[in-house]
């Protein structure tokens, strides 16, 4: 069957399914889950009828609801696929921070789904690099931070050793941290997706949370300005960039409570020609970590790929800022000097949902059950960002077991 024929009947499978979610009674009897998503896609190339409109992602199991909103991407884009998709150790964060805790116990959860499911990912190993002796004393602080938080396995390389594993970085010392790696996130969204479904979700597409209601019977939920609506106990607000306004939608006050998100864009550029690397190279990171400095990754088709840097904006837009390619040249030439600015070409952008603004202080995930302030049941995730993609299964136990209390 031709390929436009093909997507022509998926799409009218996925219509027809709304249509029948909205010629009925939403409740947590009749449907185990309702999974509500964008209906285009600027990355993967779903059809995109309505840029303007959010979307929301709400799956049900005996009374509690996921809202997810993503825009203007698919289930596999936007902040779950605009990054860096790297398999992270949980080496750089506050020891007893949640990003911590759940990072180094989620790398090892990831690796084992991988395995399980079948998807493509490479544990590829990664060095931090140093390029003078003040960013070489930075490196013990960071081994001892990594220990703190659990990571024993990092290994102090020094210049011969760096360059047997990659003869084209130059650095003083390195980090080699053997647990990182590197995953195809579309591979990892979709087998989610199935798997959800195989236990009943049901997929419905062009749907935005508009308004949240609370009573003592739980959550009203409006969707699209009242086209249709569904009750439930417990939300879980998973809404990734546009968490903070659920939570405004659910009555919040999340300037208050410190949930506002900052935007924070991060741009890529590829590498032609591009250096022979096996590994994943790594600068030391910047201050108050707003991130983890322009790094070298390979995909896994041996792409090389420079980024993310850091760019706080006021809306959502994802074009590649290609001003910044001589800031990204002059950065990525301490360690990889053999390199041309030429060869640097625009790839993709991706955003961060930070809660600290520029020069704040670092911040954790917020990850809570809102009974305390007047809201039970309604289980906020802001500021889900790195290490969120190598965290998301230990994130999601985590959220099972606030449920689960919830309920009772």
């Amino acid at each position: 069957m031709p390929v436009n024929r093909t997507r022509k009947a998926r799409y009218a499978r996925r219509r027809k399914r709304r249509m029948d979610l909205m010629e009925h009674d939403l409740s947590v009897e009749q449907w185990s889950a309702l999974k509500a998503a964008w209906g285009g896609c600027a990355y993967c190339g779903e059809p995109d009828e309505s840029p303007q409109r959010d979307c929301v992602l709400a799956i049900s199991r005996g009374g509690r609801y996921t809202l997810d909103n993503i825009a203007p991407a698919c289930r596999s884009c936007n902040a779950s696929k605009c990054n860096s998709e790297v398999i992270h150790a949980g080496i750089h964060y506050p020891a007893g921070f949640l990003k911590s805790i759940l990072c180094t116990s989620g790398n090892r959860l990831l690796y084992e789904t991988c395995d399980r499911r079948s998807i493509p990912h490479k544990r590829l190993g990664k060095l931090i690099v140093a390029t003078n002796s003040e960013e070489c004393h930075e490196l013990e602080k960071i081994r001892e931070q990594a220990r703190q938080n659990g990571v024993t396995d990092l290994a102090l390389l020094g210049r011969r050793q760096i360059r047997i594993l990659e003869p084209e970085v130059k650095a003083e010392a390195a980090l080699f941290s053997p647990a990182t790696g590197i995953i195809d996130t579309h591979s990892l969204m979709r087998s989610f997706c199935m798997n959800a479904e195989k236990h009943g979700a049901i997929t419905a597409f062009r749907s935005c949370v508009t308004a949240i209601r609370h009573d003592k019977q739980g959550y009203d939920v409006e969707i699209n300005g009242g086209d249709y609506r569904f009750t439930t106990r417990v939300i879980v607000n998973c809404a990734g960039l546009h968490s903070d306004k659920i939570a405004a939608l659910a009555g919040m006050d999340i300037d208050k409570l410190g949930y506002r998100l900052k935007y924070c864009k991060g741009n890529y550029f590829t590498l032609s020609p591009a250096p022979k690397l096996r590994h994943l190279v790594y600068p030391v990171p910047v201050k108050n970590n707003e991130g983890l400095g322009i790094h070298a990754t390979i995909d896994l088709n041996n792409r090389v790929r420079l980024g993310p840097d850091n760019e706080y904006v006021q809306k959502l837009e994802y074009s590649v800022n290609e001003s910044r390619k001589h800031s990204f040249y002059q950065s990525v030439k301490n360690y990889l000097p053999n390199i041309t600015a030429d060869a640097l070409q625009p790839d993709m952008s991706g955003i961060r949902p930070k809660l600290q603004g520029p020069g704040e202080s670092f911040r954790d995930f917020i990850i809570r059950e809102e009974k305390d302030r007047g809201c039970p049941g309604f289980i906020n995730l802001i500021g889900i960002e790195s290490p969120g993609l190598t965290s998301c299964i230990a994130i999601g136990k985590r959220v099972s077991s606030l449920v689960e209390e919830a309920l009772q």
